[in-house]
């Protein structure tokens, strides 16, 4: 994972009253019923914390960018597509970086203006851009073919919106296989360094004035910091090619992406937006200078740190020697890590069962969900206060890509979320982010009103 390489300045740190504000939310949650026998398991998402993160990334960028340079931090929908928390990111100066025509729906209901907003995908049909191209809203096109869609739309009616070309620069895959974009055989944008495909970008380029931006995503968990600065030095480079073949400024943006790792190992948020940005600055001189506007694509780093998963611990057993404690968090909330575990480990918090800290020695034991197969596991082997039946036990930077993402394994129902603040007294408020879903929605969603289209056949 990529580091801050500054050894004279101190590890930044996580807010020192983060920890507090999480385990006063638990224990509000607890005494006010959100987590109980009835709802035996929500998401929480610490409001001020989601603040403090988009005021971070301004800060980073501002800090390293020519004063007035267009710059424009859309959130990644994909990492907690919730329309309250897009809300709120909107009122934080966050726009919206949108992937499907459900991600884009959630973007326009919460508010995000379409010159906010950016479609990216690598299979965007017809009406996906037809209505991106009519609204105003960046595309960034994702291969030749798709390139080929947008000539005959701009063609056939003018639009507003920005349009660009997503490249892979081929800079090489992190140590998460599977999110690694920048391979040599990734899906994701025109393949940089295959035989021919920089001339053809430059002449799509010149044949097609009203392309001006060029897009890549090098980033993601487990890439390193320097990794995702070669990714974004690449386009940087293509585009003043561009341009001089041009005689012009004719590519006037850069979109380089997001992914910004995430420190799931202890509290502290590292590396940090500021980190990247230096390291941009010196990797890509030309990138802060005011010559190109920028986009973001952050998602994870944003809202992770301030999400937990709270669970009721219904059962504790014991097998093999082992102690098992039986929650109601598993793998329809926690998939990744569930199926992926080494890839995805969480740490989890134990609280007794009135949402207190839990003390006590620590004791290895398997913290497991309640899907019926045998991997269903939020964690295997931890070392934790014994947790009995009626304790709680927390899943900790769950904020995106966990709770808000469902997987109806069993057909378990979807939690309630639920975002919070701490008054200066302490006093902990909640606000419905989203409601627990009710069983009858399962029965309808299962096609419950069709329950003889089969046999009428």
């Amino acid at each position: 994972m990529g580091h801050d390489t500054d050894q004279t300045q101190p590890l930044p740190r996580r807010s020192p009253d983060a920890a507090t504000r999480r385990d006063q939310a638990v224990r509000a949650a607890v005494e006010q019923g959100l987590v109980g026998p009835a709802t035996p398991v929500a998401g929480l998402l610490d409001v001020t914390g989601i603040r403090a993160s988009a005021a971070a990334l301004h800060a980073a960028f501002d800090a390293v960018t020519a004063p007035g340079t267009p710059v424009l931090h859309a959130f990644a929908v994909k990492a907690t597509p919730l329309v309250p928390v897009l809300r709120l990111l909107r009122e934080a100066g966050i726009g919206a970086e949108v992937a499907s025509p459900g991600e884009l729906a959630l973007a326009r209901a919460a508010g995000m203006p379409p010159a906010r907003t950016v479609l990216d995908s690598p299979a965007k049909t017809p009406a996906e851009l037809r209505e991106a191209l009519a609204l105003g809203i960046a595309v960034n096109a994702d291969n030749p073919e798709e390139l080929a869609r947008l000539d005959a739309l701009v063609a056939s009616a003018p639009t507003r919106s920005p349009l660009g070309v997503r490249v892979n620069p081929q800079t090489g895959a992190g140590s998460i296989g599977a999110l690694s974009t920048a391979t040599a055989t990734s899906k994701f944008g025109v393949a940089l360094r295959d035989e021919g495909a920089r001339a053809w970008l430059v002449e799509a380029y010149l044949d097609r004035p009203w392309l001006t931006r060029l897009h890549t995503h090098s980033g993601s968990q487990g890439v390193p910091l320097e990794r995702m600065a070669e990714g974004v030095r690449a386009v940087h480079e293509l585009a003043e090619e561009i341009n001089a073949a041009a005689g012009r400024r004719q590519v006037d943006t850069l979109d380089i992406g997001g992914g910004l790792p995430v420190n799931f190992g202890s509290d502290e948020e590292t590396p940090t937006y500021a980190a990247y940005a230096r390291l941009l600055a010196a990797t890509v001189p030309g990138l802060f200078g005011g010559s190109y506007g920028l986009v973001t694509e952050f998602g994870r780093s944003l809202t992770a740190k301030h999400g937990t998963t709270l669970a009721l611990v219904e059962y504790a057993k014991e097998a093999g020697g082992r102690p098992i404690a039986v929650t109601h968090a598993g793998v329809q909330v926690a998939t990744r890590t569930v199926y992926a575990p080494a890839s995805w480990p969480l740490r989890i918090a134990a609280y007794d069962a009135k949402g207190l800290p839990k003390n006590g020695p620590l004791v290895a034991q398997d913290v497991a969900g309640p899907a019926c197969f045998a991997g269903d596991l939020l964690a295997e082997n931890q070392e934790l206060p014994l947790l009995a039946a009626g304790d709680h036990a927390a899943a900790l930077d769950t904020g995106a890509y966990y709770f808000a993402q469902h997987y109806s394994y069993n057909s378990l129902a979807r939690p309630g979320i639920y975002g919070h603040v701490t008054e200066p007294d302490g006093t902990v408020r909640f606000a419905t982010v989203r409601a627990p879903q009710p069983v009858e929605e399962i029965v309808a969603e299962a096609g419950g009103a069709l329950r003889d289209g089969l046999t009428e056949l």
